[in-house]
């Protein structure tokens, strides 16, 4: 039995809607997040030194990179207290992972010294942020731990060699905790070298 000319123009229209459907919601699908991801702003820069301010640390981070402005802007600096500062910014920074956007989004760099940052970036990337999953989005549910109580334990004042070359450098004795126990299990002391190379103080050795 033939179907009348009308009922067969109502299917055809109704499939190719269905089909018209069918592609765009797998168009939408299939579409990558065009969610913005924010540009990273500099808050401050303490300008003798080329340290950097990002609008992405943590009101604690923050805190601490006021507390070196004004160690570093005294008439007279004291590096006992210059290099016990930036001891405990980069403990802080690199070893919290709860505020970092993705493994590449190492943390302490501000303190390496610049011929040491490649080699310092892989072995990061390759250990503790290996696992850290992106969130530059902001939507991840990875739990990472995050640095509480920070504890200098011995500043010694001695030289050392990099690159050949015969710097004044600081040994410190570092531990700190975590604020969860579930990462109790994590790294919780190091020893930290810093070289004065002018009048800044960089690290150039971790362990």
């Amino acid at each position: 039995m033939k179907l009348k000319k009308g009922p067969k123009i109502v299917i055809i229209i109704i499939a190719v809607l269905l089909l018209i459907a069918a592609v765009v919601a797998l168009f939408i699908t299939l579409k990558p997040k065009t969610t913005k991801v924010d540009e990273v702003k500099i808050l401050n820069t303490i300008e003798k030194y080329d340290y950097h301010l990002k609008d992405t640390k943590t009101k604690r981070y923050k805190s601490m990179f006021r507390e070196l402005e004004d160690i570093l802007k005294a008439k007279e600096v004291d590096e006992k207290l210059y290099v016990q500062k930036i001891t405990e910014m980069f403990i802080y920074d690199f070893y919290s992972l709860a505020d970092k956007s993705a493994k590449t989004d190492v943390g302490g760099l501000d303190f390496v010294h610049p011929n040491a940052i490649q080699n310092f970036l892989v072995n990061a990337e390759d250990t503790y942020y290996k696992y850290v999953e992106n969130n530059i989005y902001g939507d991840r549910t990875q739990k990472l731990p995050e640095v509480d109580e920070i504890l200098i334990n011995a500043t010694k004042k001695t030289t050392y060699i990099y690159n050949n070359t015969e710097y004044e450098a600081y040994k410190i004795n570092v531990g700190w905790s975590y604020t969860t126990e579930e990462f109790s299990s994590y790294q919780k002391n190091a020893a930290l070298t810093f070289i004065k190379d002018g009048i800044k103080l960089y690290l150039v050795e971790l362990k």
